[in-house]
């Protein structure tokens, strides 16, 4: 593996690039390691700047994609929330684009399937794209027709040949990955039928900067989006952002409505740009007190679970998702204060989380083991973590959320 430093910024090539935050060297927060497992794990430095001309969050360097996507630990129908969001999404746009047997959705990332299965059901034809061949595999089982590949604009020509054009394209929580984002926006662009439009969804900058999550800040994550940098983005190749709608999933993203017509932007995505200049996103003073906040939080969690460990409470985690992993090797928290982590996912049970080594078995543990306390590394579904742990709450356990500022579930 190898990480790919940058000088000048990946989107608008402007060399004006001030720090945002450095979190140190970080192993690869999806690189699961089997027990007994002695090779070397590698790190690689983990820290933002931002663009002082289109105001692009982005990491100081990049490791391969291939390294990262090939293979793929992340199933995105293990989350409840995230499936009944898609149902409704798909629901919505088959009656508001008038969708059918002769009209094409297309989803870039498409993982396995979560999505394009409910517009597969309603007989709507539809392609998935995805380069990670053990996910694409869940999905073709599950009916979904997948191309595994990194896609951009030479795939994008390719599915329009032997396709024709998207009146839908989806890409959920991708846009952040592409290293060459102009590339894959120039394939959206190529891909869109005229009167289509492209749903995006992406983590939103503001509130990463607002809550202090700085844990949703990992390799594979290369860009941090306010709508100022997107729009500067798609409209370098002729795509407006028409509309949007700001979500609380990931600790709060945006879901984006992107054409090609030059049809004018809505007053909603006017506001937020008008917002997103007052408060400055492309200065260096937006950014200067973030690194001092993430310390103070790592002091303030560490404290706490310290002080719990010192009356003699055991304590858990819950998610060994890739935030989860860049929480805990930030923090130092390792077996010496949490004895495992558990999440739903089959794919993890196991296995150990990257750097922290932390044992990951499945949730049924939490109540089989009744730790006092269980760290909830998956704070983003904090609710449906929470719900689906009423017996664990029951018999006394209590959750305690780390971001923005660590809390006890239940009060």
């Amino acid at each position: 593996m190898s990480f790919t430093p940058i000088d000048t910024c990946r989107s608008c090539g402007g060399g004006n690039l001030h720090p945002v935050v450095d979190l140190g060297t970080q192993p690869l927060a999806n690189a699961l390691r089997r027990p007994g497992d002695d090779s070397p794990e590698p790190r690689y430095p983990l820290a933002l700047v931002c663009c002082g001309a289109c105001s692009l969050v982005q990491l100081t360097g990049s490791v391969s994609p291939s390294e990262l996507f090939d293979t793929y630990q992340y199933f995105s129908s293990f989350s409840t929330t995230m499936l009944d969001a898609m149902a409704a999404l798909a629901s919505r746009l088959i009656a508001e684009r008038g969708l059918g047997p002769g009209t094409l959705v297309v989803e870039l990332a498409s993982n396995d399937g979560y999505l394009l299965t409910n517009y597969v059901e309603r007989g709507i034809p539809v392609l998935g794209v995805d380069p990670a061949a053990n996910v694409a595999s869940v999905a073709i089982e599950r009916g979904v027709p997948t191309r595994v590949a990194y896609f951009g604009e030479g795939v994008a020509r390719q599915v329009v040949a032997e396709h024709g054009r998207a009146a839908v394209v989806h890409a959920n929580n991708v846009l952040a990955h592409v290293p060459d984002v102009n590339d894959f926006v120039g394939g959206i662009a190529t891909l869109l039928a005229p009167e289509g439009v492209a749903v995006i969804e992406t983590p939103y900058l503001i509130r990463l900067i607002e809550h202090c999550e700085f844990d949703t800040i990992y390799h594979e994550h290369v860009f941090y989006y306010s709508l100022s940098a997107l729009t500067a983005l798609f409209s370098r190749h002729g795509l407006t952002i028409v509309d949007l709608e700001e979500l609380p999933i990931h600790g709060g993203s945006l879901r984006l409505f992107v054409r090609s017509d030059r049809a004018e932007p809505s007053a909603t995505v006017a506001g937020f740009l008008e917002r997103e200049r007052a408060v400055g996103v492309a200065s260096a003073e937006y950014y200067a007190d973030f690194a001092d906040r993430v310390a103070r939080l790592k002091d303030r969690t560490m404290a706490l679970l310290g002080s719990l460990r010192a009356k003699g409470h055991r304590l858990a985690a819950y998610g060994a998702a890739a935030k989860g992993t860049v929480l805990c090797n930030h923090f130092g928290i390792g077996t010496d204060l949490v004895e495992f982590v558990v999440d739903r996912s089959p794919y993890k049970q196991g296995l150990l989380m990257p750097g922290v080594h932390l044992p990951i078995g499945p949730p049924e543990l939490l109540l089989q083991e009744r730790p006092d306390e269980t760290l909830l590394l998956a704070w983003n579904f904090a609710d449906e973590i929470v719900s689906q742990q009423a017996a664990y709450v029951l018999a006394g356990g209590r959750f305690i959320v780390p971001i923005p500022e660590p809390r006890m579930l239940p009060a």
